[in-house]
């Protein structure tokens, strides 16, 4: 099988897997345990693999919050804001096409008083950045736009956001997620306060990831969610996952390093990907016009309906109708509705993921297998 699908997870590498195994046997302290050298020796491992991660994103090794991944990472972000900003005001903007662990848990928030924009997309998928600067009142305490897209790759404007949300002194979380390890991030340049990344999408293990938290210009302070042991400065009490922590830092140090030549591979192989598919099935690339991922294309077949496609592949293919978050709910896309698909492009649309292993060769058997499946389904249907 040919797996098409790394943004629903990444394989974990095997430098990162050598990385971990000692802190589940040999080196199995707890790295809270400060009295002997069990603990000291996984301290350390944490301490290095937390200056790994922010190395990545070119933050300070004291601002990086470790979590069990970005669901966590985003829950603790927004809720924490709301908690320890709500002297200042109750108004959330983010955006309708976020992950739903962001929609999510601000549609619980507006339970509990809160009051959200969900800011439009066009037909890229992207905000529009003068209607962002008109949301903001007074009371806005947080904006919480992603990085980049899961389910079409495209890319925010992010350092905009990052200078307006400065301008007017409010806080600037980023779900990016799909982007760390993958295109450069830069905390500072971005002008990002928060920051929630996961380790499984850049070939780590599943259940760990971190938040970034700024220290200074702004400080940047969070209401805890989980209590008990004050673990993490107090944001994020339990035993640290200290072999997953570990597998991230390597992971993150492995990407720092793999990526820029990476990109390029993978963005030559999506291309022709797409171009064989528009050229001979005449498939529409949604959002093919803004900027994106290099590794990821959502595509629309005309006439098709994606579900029945994937079935007829999934002996031969692995790839999805979108995010494995959502698949369960059986819904229509919320990230193609937003940016305004009919039903008929929404219905015959597949996220196809590259990703390391990837090759040319696998890439061309896909087309291949593609445009037979699809040609044989419009003959049938």
């Amino acid at each position: 099988m040919i797996y098409l699908d790394y943004n629903a997870t990444t394989p974990c590498d095997p430098e990162v897997l050598d990385a971990m195994l000692p802190y589940f046997s040999q080196k199995f302290g707890n790295a809270a345990s400060g009295t002997h050298s069990y603990g000291w020796v996984a301290a350390d491992a944490v301490n290095r693999a937390r200056k790994s991660v922010a190395d990545l994103i070119h933050a300070e090794e004291q601002e990086i919050v470790f979590t069990s991944g970005s669901t966590e990472a985003c829950n603790l972000a927004i809720k924490g804001v709301w908690e320890r900003y709500q002297t200042k005001g109750n108004h959330i903007i983010t955006c309708v096409t976020e992950h739903k662990a962001v929609l999510d848990t601000c549609q619980y928030l507006e339970q509990k008083g809160a009051s959200i924009t969900y800011l439009p997309v066009d037909g890229q998928g992207l905000i529009d950045i003068s209607v962002l600067d008109a949301a903001i009142t007074p009371e806005t305490i947080l904006i919480a736009i992603m990085y980049a897209n899961n389910e079409t790759g495209v890319i925010q404007p992010v350092r905009d956001i990052g200078a307006i949300a400065r301008k007017h002194k409010v806080l600037f979380f980023s779900d990016a997620t799909q982007a760390v390890g993958k295109i450069p991030v830069n905390v500072q340049d971005d002008t990002i306060d928060i920051l929630a990344l996961s380790a499984h999408k850049i070939y780590g293990p599943k259940g760990v990831g971190a938040l970034y938290l700024r220290r200074r210009q702004p400080r940047v302070s969070l209401g805890p969610q989980m209590h008990g042991g004050a673990h993490e400065r107090g944001l994020r009490s339990g035993t640290i996952n200290v072999p997953g922590v570990v597998g991230l830092g390597k992971a993150c140090a492995m990407a720092q390093k793999l990526m820029p030549a990476e990109a390029i591979r993978l963005a030559g192989m999506r291309d022709a990907l797409e171009n064989q598919l528009v050229q001979e099935v005449q498939a529409i690339v949604n959002g093919a016009d803004g900027p994106r991922l290099p590794h990821v294309s959502n595509v629309s077949f005309p006439g098709v309906k994606s579900e029945r496609l994937i079935a007829k592949l999934n002996a031969d293919i692995a790839f999805s109708v979108g995010s494995a978050c959502t698949t369960a709910l059986r819904q229509p896309s919320h990230v193609l509705q937003g940016m305004g698909l009919t039903p008929e492009r929404m219905e015959g649309s597949v996220r196809i993921s590259l990703g390391r292993p990837s090759s040319m060769e696998e890439v061309e058997a896909a087309a291949s297998l593609l445009k037979k499946a699809i040609s044989e389904y419009l003959i049938k249907f």
